[in-house]
């Protein structure tokens, strides 16, 4: 059974994800299905754009992408199924693709777009989201890093909030990813399957004038209030240099925001906490393809760590799955426990390619 449904509309390519009881996470075969429509779409002269949504259990909309299937991620993990290497070098793949589509790409992305869902998201041409929309990197809270491409993408949000959404995982509802530079345009969610008829159901019109109808109905400039937690104290704190010096700032700013934050941070993983800053800091200095390529590295790390010797179910990230959705006791044994026990000879190997330049599995990407 596919869990991608697609179909061209009069030279529009219409694809809809249809795993609503995972909240259509992605599967390699997903991921796979994905990368050879786009890339044959991309090719074909009878397709001129692209649109893409989700499905909840009532229908189309409701859900955009929650991520990837972690369940996968953790049995492959603990068996050494060569599989999860293939999941993320073809989903890597997928997402340089969206990023540079050589055609305008649109992502109604209505309902939960985190992790994966971001991945297939952040490089549309037009990322439309609604008041129901819960947009984040939660990747932290698993014992990961922000992948997909969000060395990329997070580190270039305004000022140090790349940091801050990354350590943290915060939620953006809504508008607020349009504040952070994370989506384009908020719409009411009533108004998704009108604005998706546009493309898909007036084939005597042709695509350059439902491009441009579906742009006037989306309006002009939106005046769109920062997120209440979006506040002057972000840039100050979390553009600090290392995560001992930003716990310790928010332990002295003493405010009810500081107090929240670093209770999220002391249930994060404390090696994991260090290299996601360190990933947002290189980041920021990487085209799109050098930090997928960085990314591809880290993730072959965060399952296999040799440096640490802590392979399959002994690795942060699969204990960190185990915790929250596995055996769901939400406790997980991060090691080392405490953020001042992560030393740099820990950190430093996550960023050492264990291919040479021209074995990299994404070694074609540019």
């Amino acid at each position: 059974m596919s869990y991608i449904q697609h179909q061209i509309s009069a030279g529009i390519g219409l694809i809809t994800l249809d795993r609503p009881k995972a909240l259509n996470a992605l599967s390699l075969d997903m991921v796979l299905d994905l990368l050879a429509l786009l890339t044959d779409w991309a090719n074909s002269a009878e397709v001129k754009a692209v649109a893409i949504r989700g499905s909840n259990k009532e229908g189309p909309f409701g859900a955009f992408c929650a991520g990837g299937d972690i369940r996968f991620f953790h049995e492959a993990g603990i068996n050494n199924d060569p599989a999860l290497e293939d999941f993320f070098t073809e989903e890597y793949r997928l997402n340089h693709l969206i990023f540079t589509y050589p055609k305008p790409y649109i992502a109604f992305m209505d309902g939960v777009v985190m992790g994966g869902g971001m991945g297939i998201s952040q490089g549309a041409s037009l990322r439309i989201v609604t008041e129901r929309s819960k947009v984040a990197m939660p990747e932290t809270n698993i014992g990961l890093f922000p992948d997909v491409g969000g060395g990329y993408f997070l580190s270039r949000c305004p000022g140090a909030s790349g940091e801050y959404l990354a350590l943290t995982g915060q939620l953006m509802v809504g508008g607020e990813a349009i504040a952070l530079g994370l989506a384009d345009k908020l719409v009411n969610s009533a108004d998704m399957p009108a604005l998706w008829d546009v493309l898909s159901n007036q084939p005597s019109v042709s695509v350059s004038d439902r491009l441009d109808r579906l742009e006037d109905l989306l309006g002009g400039s939106q005046a769109i209030p920062e997120p209440a937690w979006l506040n002057g104290q972000i840039d100050a704190i979390f553009s600090l240099e290392t995560i001992s010096e930003i716990v310790t700032a928010l332990d002295n700013d003493g405010s009810d925001w500081a107090n929240q934050t670093l209770d999220v941070l002391y249930r994060r993983s404390p090696l994991m906490l260090h290299v996601v800053l360190r990933q947002i800091r290189i980041g920021r200095q990487l085209s799109l393809a050098d930090d997928l390529r960085m990314e591809r590295a880290m993730i072959r790390h965060c399952f296999y760590t040799k440096h640490l010797g802590r392979m399959g179910q002994s690795s942060e990230t699969i204990e960190g799955i185990r915790a929250l959705a596995i055996d769901k006791d939400q406790n997980p044994a991060w090691n080392p426990v405490h953020i001042e026990e992560v030393s740099e000879e820990m950190v430093e190997p996550f960023f050492i390619s264990p291919w040479t330049a021209k074995q990299h599995p994404l070694a074609d990407l540019d």
